[in-house]
């Protein structure tokens, strides 16, 4: 995979923890759009079940996949992957 600019792309699954990597995520607020970007060390990886805020069924359930990243300053961080979220290795 490759992004706009070029970048190889890394996909979730293929994270191992000891891998550097830069995450790149957009949110919009409204009309603004805003774009946060890290770099740290991979910890470990998570794939999450959780219940909806707005349950239909009983089975109803969200899957959330989750990166617990150490930074270069050895704070702990944990970023959650969206659509919009773009990962590539450091």
């Amino acid at each position: 995979m490759s992004s706009a600019n070029g970048a190889s792309t890394t996909r979730f699954d293929e994270l191992k923890p000891g891998d550097r990597i830069t995450v790149r995520q957009t949110v919009t607020i409204g009309r603004e759009r805003q774009t946060t970007t890290i770099t740290g060390k991979v910890i470990r990886t998570e794939r999450a079940r959780h219940g909806s805020h707005s349950q239909c069924t009983v089975d109803d359930e969200t899957i959330s996949d989750m990166i617990l990243l150490e930074l270069p300053d050895g704070e702990l961080t944990t970023v959650t992957m969206d659509e919009l979220t773009v990962l590539t290795r450091a």
